[in-house]
């Protein structure tokens, strides 16, 4: 077996049990559903509200492609808004069902599209555009981390004390914090054989240039032309993340046991659901509901079937939004941006 097989054995192995986790939390997930009562809340819901979250989820996907291009453009300053928005939408469809695939998607598609410098060669490189989702993803991270912690303290009887316990179940903050340090010596130690052995051509040659491509797209971010409006962009999406979570608070504001739910409890389920974006199942399948049914139950009150109603209302109509989206770029893609 060569090693493209041996790889795409592994990445079938890797979708499947990922798929199988999905399953399962979907499983203990929905079992406590009394589906008569479902039906009856999800009639009661007001829709209008569902569609407003669903547009403003299509904005977000265009947000974060004007975002994504200001890093590319150091690279090609041809990188057209088309390009970026439709690489988002295809790159979250492709995640529905290919847990992190979907960013190969968005990177093979932007560096397709890049222009062909005089030597030939696309302006835009793979590891240059990996350099920059990495950007994205510690920006992300940080501005997760840090409303987190800021629920944490203001609230620290109630949120907090859910993250505590999460992290417990999950086998303990230090045997987490343990994990992260020796995954960066690990890495910290592989730039360093890169390093060293970078003169003697070959692989060690290639992974080299390949960091220097990589450290070359996350250093992107300090070239950048007008880099407050990277920080604007940001805002800008959290924002609609907030807004899409107070829309779905409103469409379920005639269900009694979410009738208490104000757009500062908005905010909690949002940050809640960010953090459920670590388990890298199918969509979020499972993971999210899961994640949010058990702050609404901790902090709220609310029984998991009851939570499974705004669980299911966020999480589907922005899989649809996502679908949909995907679908349109697609089609823009090959039937009339090829013309």
């Amino acid at each position: 077996m060569d090693m493209d097989e041996k790889k795409k054995t592994k990445n079938i192995f890797q979708y499947a049990f990922w798929g199988i986790v999905a399953v399962v939390l979907v499983y203990f997930c929905l079992r406590s559903i009394d589906w008569s009562q479902f039906s009856e809340a999800l009639k009661r819901c007001r829709w209008e509200y569902v569609i407003l979250s669903m547009l403003l989820g299509t904005l977000v996907l265009k947000v974060r492609g004007n975002r994504w291009r200001m890093l590319l453009l150091p690279f090609d300053p041809g990188t057209s808004p088309v390009t970026t928005f439709n690489a988002y939408n295809i790159c979250m469809a492709v995640n529905l069902a290919l847990p992190r695939a979907g960013e190969v998607a968005r990177l093979g598609y932007a560096v397709r599209h890049s222009a062909v410098g005089p030597d030939g060669k696309r302006l835009l490189s793979f590891d240059k555009a990996l350099g920059t989702l990495f950007t994205e993803r510690v920006w992300d991270a940080l501005v997760t981390l840090a409303m987190a912690a800021v629920l944490a303290v203001l609230m620290w009887k109630s949120f907090g004390a859910y993250l505590l316990e999460e992290l417990s179940s999950l086998g303990g903050a230090g045997l987490i914090g343990w994990g992260l340090c020796g995954l960066a010596l690990l890495g910290l130690l592989s730039l360093y054989l890169i390093y060293a052995f970078r003169r003697k051509g070959g692989l060690w040659s290639k992974a080299w240039g390949f960091v220097r491509g990589i450290g070359s797209g996350a250093a992107a971010f300090l070239k950048m032309k007008r880099a407050w409006l990277f920080f604007v962009y940001t805002l800008v999406i959290w924002l609609l993340y907030w807004l899409m979570s107070v829309c779905i608070v409103r469409a379920v504001q005639d269900i009694e046991a979410f009738s208490s739910l104000s757009p500062a409890d908005a905010f909690i389920l949002m940050v809640a659901g960010s953090i459920s974006s670590v388990v890298p199942v199918p969509g979020g399948f499972g993971a999210y509901h899961g994640v949010l049914c058990g702050v609404l139950s901790t902090l709220w009150g609310i029984p998991m079937g009851t939570g499974m109603i705004f669980a299911t209302l966020n999480h589907e109509s922005q899989v649809v939004t996502q679908a949909l989206c995907g679908l349109a770029s697609y089609i823009h893609e090959h039937f009339f941006r090829k013309k």
